[in-house]
């Protein structure tokens, strides 16, 4: 999974009130601090690693031209920060060169960006209505915004409904009878259980462990011919691109929230949901049900909704107020999203 989470720790964090998009910091009146999201690796490593180099090759006299003595540079990544400025004073190449070195690092790209070796087969029909409904809950997926770019997932892949959600692209690999050109990009709608009565090599095809992609008819179509019914392909995680905010429809009834969070930008697989209540005044954590349904045991009838979501890079946006304090069960609402 992609680094952006040093990012997001470091940057305001992109909320919506209502319909405007605004930033909140510790400045900001009204600052609320965030519970701690999960990092995929100790953060200082790349900020000391060119902390060390931009001090070791900035000369006595680039660093305090008035002194003899050159005082120990201020905590990570502050220091980071004071050393790149006056790098970039002395020697803009070398500045730009080592920013480009971190931010490598630091976001290379969902699931490492490499290639890996998997199988697809498509069901659905024609039309991709068999595809509607499924293991992540959400339900139709024409007015969902998924389309007919979607993929049930083996259990290798699925993480007990935890991928719902994730983007990846797919491409036909080492069988020229069958496979056409191109590559296509499909979000984990659904999950492809295991058939242990059949081979792995025979209709097993999402038995454990194989990575396997069970593609919608029409997107297989895409990348291979429909006479196939199974091929090799290379398969990578991509940052998924959703057009307006995260939808957050509410079901259930009083004492029992379930809210579906459904087109969810970035890494869109969404691993934590956290809820605030008007009256409340404080997050609570909401624990998933099945699927991308999030539940909450609390009251919170009569009250404007806020929710806070992180994503299984630790990146995380907040929707303040993005429900109103009139809304009913049944309802959808579209908050902040990943950029």
């Amino acid at each position: 999974i992609g680094n952006s989470s040093f990012w997001s720790q470091q940057n305001p964090t992109f909320v919506r009130a209502g319909t405007v998009a605004k930033a909140q910091s510790p400045s900001s009146p009204g600052y609320e601090p965030l519970p701690s999201a999960p990092a995929p690796f100790p953060l200082p490593f790349p900020c000391l690693a060119l902390s060390i180099y931009f001090q070791a090759t900035l000369s006595p006299s680039t660093k305090f031209p008035h002194s003899h003595f050159t005082p120990p540079p201020p905590p990570c990544p502050g220091n980071l920060i004071f050393l790149l400025s006056r790098k970039m004073a002395f020697g803009g190449v070398l500045f730009w060169v080592g920013l480009m070195a971190l931010v490598s690092t630091l976001v290379e790209g969902y699931g490492g960006g490499g290639w890996n070796s998997a199988h697809a087969t498509f069901y659905g029909g024609g039309d991709a209505s068999g595809t509607m409904g499924g293991a992540c809950g959400y339900g139709n997926l024409y007015s969902q915004g998924y389309g007919t770019n979607t993929a049930a997932l083996s259990t290798a892949l699925f993480n007990n409904g935890l991928a719902c959600g994730s983007c990846y692209e797919v491409k036909c690999v080492d069988d020229p009878r069958w496979c056409l050109p191109g590559s296509i990009v499909v979000t984990a709608t659904n999950f492809c259980p295991p058939n242990n009565a059949l081979p792995n090599n025979a209709g097993g095809w999402c038995n454990p462990p194989q990575q396997h992609f069970d593609l919608s008819q029409p997107v297989f179509q895409h990348i291979a011919q429909y006479r196939a019914g199974i091929v090799p392909v290379s398969y990578r995680r991509v940052a998924c691109r959703r057009s307006g905010g995260i939808r957050f429809t509410i079901n259930g009834h009083s004492y029992f929230n379930l809210v579906l969070v459904t087109n969810v930008g970035g890494a869109g697989d969404v691993h934590a949901v956290a809820i605030k209540g008007s009256r409340s005044g404080y997050w609570q954590q909401m624990s998933r049900n099945w699927g991308q349904n999030w539940q909450s045991n609390s009251y919170l009838d009569g009250q404007s909704l806020s929710f806070m979501v992180t994503t299984s890079d630790g990146r995380r946006v907040v929707s303040y107020n993005v429900v109103p304090h009139q809304w009913s069960f049944g309802q959808t609402f579209s908050g902040a999203q990943f950029h």
